[in-house]
Formats: structure tokens, sequence, C-alpha cells
């Protein structure tokens, strides 16, 4: 396998977008290309999420952004993996690259749903889980991680702080974040007061709906031997699967999808979680970030809400962990929130991440879900 980078990435402001999906996914294209001093030309191949595109009535959306990026004759693929889509594309692309199958691949992720009621963006993130056993029965998203963070909470017996210093810090870490739908802190004492949504989560625990783009652009080493920017060596690329529905599953205390691609990744890699800097994981509630952090491999099962509530975790801290605010702040655009992260790591990596910068940032993870565990994929990176 040929040695892979990711040479450039770029992300519009996650939030509410006044044009379509697939011209913020162009206009990002765009500009990751244009960070990795690539020409449109030399893509081989394009990897589009775009998981709720009829929301604008469009599917087939690949051949459309490759025509508004000038090589309308590039082949292109939808990857769709609920919320773990465009993590899923980069997956594809890397596997296209080092294979030696594209010396350049492009991944894109774009969503965009704020222009639909609630009841109907909600429908359209409930396809995520099993319709026939879990949605039409009344389960919802903050319904099924409430099912998990009450299991964690009866086991480990922590408080309610634990979630909420997830949401203090990533918060926090947001309001210093341009790409940010939250850019605005909040405290311990707003956290604790706010609405409960699904028992114990609160208002404040949960991640909002977004709209959102972000492209990365991944290449062999040889094709590229003058980067514009410095480029995020691909470690490891790995993803797994694991029971959707959560009443087959055999316990409650983690993400076994997590657990499978962290344990391939680091692998691949030649490291372990010790050795990696800092992390964006998939926390489209906090209890999802308590999950993530132990089965990756980084705290024993139990610890992860006493090390957040320590300050670990924090952006000065041991084991910085969504510097960017992650789904809970940055947000959540489904479909571009694995390249979201990716562009987090990116910045982070070639000194554009301003006053939210990781010190002695040289590798890094990212994890993204798809749903509530019904998929994973893991990355690692590392500068040259």
């Amino acid at each position: 396998m040929r040695e892979t980078w990711v040479v450039g990435a770029a992300s519009n402001r996650f939030g509410k977008m006044t044009e379509s999906a697939r011209e913020a996914a162009a206009r990002v294209a765009l500009e990751a290309l244009d960070r990795a001093g690539v020409e449109p030309r030399q893509v081989g191949y394009t990897f589009v999420s775009n998981a709720f595109g009829l929301a604008e009535h469009q599917g087939h959306v690949g051949p459309l952004i490759n025509t508004a990026l000038g090589i309308p004759d590039v082949p292109s693929c939808t990857i769709e993996s609920a919320c773990s889509s465009s993590s899923a594309g980069l997956h594809e692309a890397f596997v296209h690259v080092a294979g030696g199958f594209a010396d350049v691949a492009l991944v894109v992720g774009a969503e965009k749903l704020s222009h639909l009621d609630t009841l109907t963006a909600t429908s359209y993130f409930a396809t995520g889980a099993d319709y026939a056993y879990e949605t039409r029965n009344g389960a919802t998203f903050p319904g099924l991680y409430a099912t998990l963070a009450n299991a964690y909470q009866h086991r480990f017996q922590i408080p309610a702080e634990a979630f909420g210093s997830v949401a203090v810090k990533n918060h926090a870490n947001a309001a210093l974040n341009p790409h940010a739908h939250f850019q605005k802190p909040i405290t311990l004492d707003t956290y604790l007061r706010s609405p409960v949504i699904a028992s114990p989560l609160r208002l404040y625990d949960c991640c909002p709906f977004s709209d959102g783009a972000a492209a990365v652009v991944v290449a062999a080493k040889e094709a590229v031997p003058s980067p514009s920017a410095e480029p995020l060596v691909i470690r490891a690329s790995a993803r797994a699967g694991s029971i959707v529905d959560m009443h087959d599953r055999p316990d409650l205390l983690g993400l076994p999808a997590t657990r499978a691609a962290a344990e391939k990744a680091f692998r691949q890699a030649k490291l372990a979680p010790s050795q990696i800097d800092f992390l964006e994981v998939h926390d489209c509630f906090t209890i999802a970030e308590l999950l993530a952090l132990e089965d990756l491999g980084f705290y024993p099962r139990g610890t992860a809400g006493r090390a957040t509530l320590e300050g670990e975790t924090a952006r000065d801290g041991r084991r910085p962990v969504n510097p960017s605010g992650g789904l809970k702040a940055k947000g959540h655009p489904v479909s571009a929130t694995g390249a979201g992260q990716v562009v987090e790591v990116f910045e982070q990596m070639n000194g554009l991440a301003g006053r939210r910068a990781v010190a002695r940032a040289e590798t890094a993870l990212t994890h993204n879900v798809g749903a509530t565990g019904g998929s994973c994929s893991v990355h690692i990176f590392s500068r040259r």
C-alpha cells in the first residue's frame, strides 16, 4: 500500500445555510483543493455523502458537484452510513489511493435540513435507526442515547455534573471556532438549569441539527511532491459495525463498533492510545463522548466522566478532546460531520486553529459513529 496523505481540507460554518447542499459542497471542495495546491483535473475519484439529499429533492449529487468543479467525466460514488457517512467516504478514498486505483481522491460531505420543520427533520434523522422495531415504536435518538446514559449512570453512579462538564468544555472550544454552529460558552449552572429532553439528558446534552459542508483531499505521497500545506499522513483507516437495535445488544455500557474499529486502527498505525495527542470524537450527546473515550481505550470503563470533570480532556489538559467543539457545539450536519473532524485535524496541524490550537499536536484520532453505533469509522493521522 502506498503512503497516503490528506493534503487539503476545508469547511463552511456549520449552522443554517442559505445555499443548497450541492452549492456548499462544491464551494468547500474548491477551497480544499486550493489549500492542497491540487487542480480539480488531478482528481481521479470523488466520494460524496449527502444522506438526506432527498430533503432537497436531489439524489445522485456526485456528478453535479463534479460538474461544478469542471470535471464531469470523473467517476463519483455516493456513500451513506448515517452520521458516519463522510468518514466512510474517507475510508473509501484511502483504499483507492493507497491501493493505487487513484492518485488523488476527493471526499465531500454536505447536508441541509434547516428549511424543514422540526418534525420532518426529526423523521429524516430517525431513518438511521431500525424503523420497524425502534422508530415506529417511539424511540428517538435522544431517547436511545438516554437509554445508554441511564445504564451508564446506574452502573457507575456518576453525577449529572460529569455529563455537564462535557457540554461546558465543548461549548468553550466552539466559542473559539469560526466554523462552529454555537459560539457562546455556557456554565455548569446553565447546563443544570436547562430542561430535560429525555431523562437524564438535558437540552445541553444534545447536539443541534445543523446544515454544513466539508471536503477532504486525499493523495498518494508521490502524486503531490510539493504540497502547499503540511499534509496529514493517514496512519490508519478502520471501520466496523455492530447490532443496530439496543434490545439485541449484550450490554449498554459502550458501542461494540467503536471498540472493534479502534482495535483495527491502533493495530494498523502501530500506535497506542497514549501516543495520540488529541481526539475528535462523536459526541452527538454528552454520554457519547464518555463512551467513546472508554471504547477507544483512553480510559477504563466508568472513569471518563471523572477525568472530564477534573479537566483532563480540556483543550489545555493532558488529553484534549474535541478542540473544535465537537458535534455538541460545533454542530452536526450529518454527512459533513466526519469530514469536518478531519478539517479540524488539518487546521490544528497547519497552524490554522487560532486560539483553539492544541500544543504539540503531532498525532490525532477521529472517531465517527453512525446512529447508535451500527457503524463506526476511526482514523489516525500524524505529521510527516
